[in-house]
């Protein structure tokens, strides 16, 4: 599963990132997003919300049962080793973290699921690698840019970056141009205005439009 998960990554280069969007939102978004052509989908852990992991758990349960076999279901914003089981027991297959734990890291990878740790330095990255991650978040990218990814690339390219954290629709070409194997798109995709207004298929349009940004870089 590890592996079928990794290659979805690297040909998708997609995962549309989901905050505070639980029931049947949640459904129909995955549902929208789907019909966009997005497969990767992180349902995030909300840490200040007593009641986030049990909702997000759901979420992940809900999406992976209704939608088995089209989309990967991740957890973001894990921190421990407890969220790790949580996750997996809800059906995730990816886990992604804003930073880089050990722990975590090693629990994702023997728990047969993507270990997508957060990291801002050289040697943060290097360290997520070297412990076991298979891709590094470079987060949050926003004050870096296209440059910084190339930069630590110039090094550090056997390690699979995603950008996350200021890619926008117009900018994400330009982040797989310089060498990130994929990003994730949040709130710039994820529009909670169209989603309370019930708007899901300006949701695919979005989503098509991100799809067809990594299309061109095949071309």
């Amino acid at each position: 599963m590890r592996e079928n998960v990794i290659k979805a990554i690297k040909d998708k280069k997609i995962i549309a990132i989901v905050r505070g969007i639980y029931g049947e939102n949640c459904l129909r978004l995955s549902q929208a997003l789907l019909k966009g052509g997005i497969r990767l989908v992180e349902f995030t852990f909300d840490q200040s919300d007593p009641l986030g992991e049990e909702k997000t758990c759901e979420s992940i349960a809900a999406v992976s049962g209704a939608f088995q076999g089209e989309l990967f279901c991740g957890a973001g914003t894990v921190l421990t080793v407890a969220q790790v089981v949580k996750a997996r027991e809800a059906g995730a297959r990816f886990l992604i973290s804003p930073n880089i734990c050990r722990e975590v890291i090693q629990a994702t990878v023997s728990m047969d699921m993507v270990s997508i740790p957060g990291a801002f330095s050289p040697t943060e990255i290097e360290d997520a690698y070297r412990w076991g991650a298979d891709f590094v978040k470079v987060f949050p990218i926003s004050g870096l840019g296209t440059e910084y990814i190339r930069a630590v690339r110039a090094p550090l390219g056997h390690i699979p970056l995603l950008a996350v954290g200021g890619v926008t629709l117009e900018n994400l070409g330009e982040f797989l141009e310089a060498g990130a194997s994929g990003v994730g798109l949040g709130g710039e995709l994820i529009r909670k205005g169209l989603i309370l207004s019930g708007q899901f298929d300006k949701i695919t349009e979005l989503a098509q439009t991100a799809v067809q940004q990594t299309e061109r870089m095949r071309t």
